[in-house]
């Protein structure tokens, strides 16, 4: 399977108050393709969403390079890097941040809107997308009308609208009780194959992360390979 998305010897280092350097990612190699689903695991404070924010170009590397499609994110102006976030890139966060005064039709209109898309055009692909996520009864509601694995539901819809090359999901399912949480792993784990997207996921659920095609754990700044993930009873 070729690489859709790709990182080479990436490592990130902040500076902490007193001036000195923090280093959170060291020599990062990491490479996923279309249509396949990976899971990142690892201990609090572990780097994990470090990772994701790098690999999803919300922030830039200290060190290495990381490519999308062929793209390499740190040859590219702000504008570019803008433009592939709206139309490359999905994000679905721990909490949605959806848009409290629109309908959850209208806000996974919303990045094809931006994106130039026409009224109609992102009108008829949002109301298919809430279709397939099982919305369709609901997609005229506001967010405090739903629940909160409804409106994850919606963000994952909203993550497809511009028909991304890879989905970036942080703890998708961290604020959602367990049988919420159940729907939401059952919507991801066919969200790759069905949308032939690739899906990156930082997960403390081990249930979800079971799901996963591979699954890589964040350790000592670096990316290791996890062989099996015990979901206990």
């Amino acid at each position: 399977m070729s690489a859709i998305l790709s990182a080479h010897g990436v490592g990130k280092v902040y500076v902490d108050g007193d001036g000195r350097p923090l280093e959170i990612l060291s020599g990062v190699d990491f490479e996923v393709g279309r249509g396949e689903f990976v899971a990142i695991v690892g201990a609090s404070g572990a780097g994990k969403s470090t990772l994701l924010h790098l690999l999803g170009a919300l922030d830039l590397p200290s060190a290495g390079t990381i490519t999308l499609d062929g793209i390499e994110y740190g040859r590219s102006t702000r504008e570019e890097l803008e433009r592939l976030r709206n139309r490359r890139i999905g994000f679905v966060f721990q909490f949605h941040h959806l848009l409290r005064d629109f309908t959850a039709l209208e806000n996974v209109m919303m990045p094809m809107r931006i994106g130039g898309a026409p009224y109609s055009v992102a009108r008829a692909r949002a109301e298919a997308l809430l279709g397939q996520v099982g919305l369709e009864a609901r997609m005229r509601h506001r967010p405090q009308q739903l629940s909160g694995g409804e409106q994850q539901r919606v963000a994952v819809a909203r993550a497809l609208a511009n028909q991304p090359q890879v989905v970036l999901a942080d703890e998708p399912s961290g604020n959602l009780d367990a049988f919420q949480a159940d729907r939401l792993h059952d919507l991801l784990g066919t969200l790759a194959r069905d949308f032939e997207t690739a899906l990156v996921v930082v997960t403390h659920n081990r249930h979800l992360a079971a799901r996963a095609d591979r699954v890589l754990g964040v350790e000592g700044g670096r990316l290791i390979p996890v062989d099996r993930v015990e979901v206990g009873a």
